[in-house]
């Protein structure tokens, strides 16, 4: 991401730097599963870490959330993933952290624009630019409130909390997501499926409170790698949200 940017253009660069994939037309079309999520595989993009499709039922669960237990090396990260705002997106979430896809993998990006103000993990690679070699669609949030720091009234209010999914384009969701530590200013353009719970809100203003790595081009970044290292060192399904 170039972190010259203004700080009203930082809200649209929650991306994975890969962008999108397209077959060429000579190769087969990618497969895609038969469910309403269709998942579907992007060969010129293969997965950071093997891992199969998810179930794609015809009845995708939409009712509920799911609590998932996430450790990390700067402390706990409790999330609760809602099933009624995003099925397919908490069933991918869900598939990819039983296949341990998201262990041992580090959150690359922390920003800190006045208006943007996310740790984004999800890339085993850690470049920002891995995945999990399928993608799927979206499921836009329809509730956010107008951002008060937007008078065209375009952007959305991504509050202090919230998770969600980053991606490159629309219908690109894999496994990169993003929790917001600050308010945040964001077209709603990004997949809304759950929540940080309270102690998970600690740890992001302890890393936040870190900073950013600075660079030779930048001293005092506001976007950029983390300078409090922050490795998720599992992440599973729990029976407490």
């Amino acid at each position: 991401m170039n972190r010259a940017l203004m700080t009203a253009l930082a809200a649209a660069a929650l991306v994975v730097s890969g962008g999108s994939t397209t077959a060429s037309a000579s190769d087969a079309p990618p497969r895609t599963t038969h469910g309403p999520c269709q998942y579907t595989l992007t060969p010129d993009e293969p997965a950071a870490r093997r891992v199969p499709l998810p179930p794609d039922p015809r009845h995708t669960p939409s009712h509920g959330t799911v609590g998932m237990a996430v450790r990390t090396s700067q402390g706990l990260l409790p999330l609760r993933l809602d099933r009624a705002k995003a099925p397919c997106t908490v069933q991918s979430f869900v598939h990819l952290a039983r296949h341990r896809f998201y262990d041992r993998t580090v959150c690359h990006r922390l920003t800190a624009y006045p208006t943007l103000k996310v740790l984004q993990c999800g890339d085993p690679t850690g470049t920002g630019e891995g995945g999990p070699g399928y993608e799927y669609k979206d499921e836009l949030p329809v509730d956010l409130p107008p951002a008060p720091s937007d008078p065209t009234g375009v952007r959305r209010l991504y509050g202090r909390g919230l998770l969600a999914m980053a991606n490159a384009g629309p219908n690109t969701n894999g496994s990169q997501f993003f929790v917001v530590y600050g308010d945040s200013s964001l077209r709603p353009n990004y997949t809304v499926f759950g929540m940080v719970g309270t102690a998970g809100l600690k740890t992001l203003d302890k890393i936040a409170a870190g900073g950013i790595e600075p660079t030779t081009q930048d001293p005092e970044p506001v976007d950029g790698t983390p300078v409090l290292r922050t490795e998720l060192l599992s992440v599973r399904p729990s029976c407490r949200p």
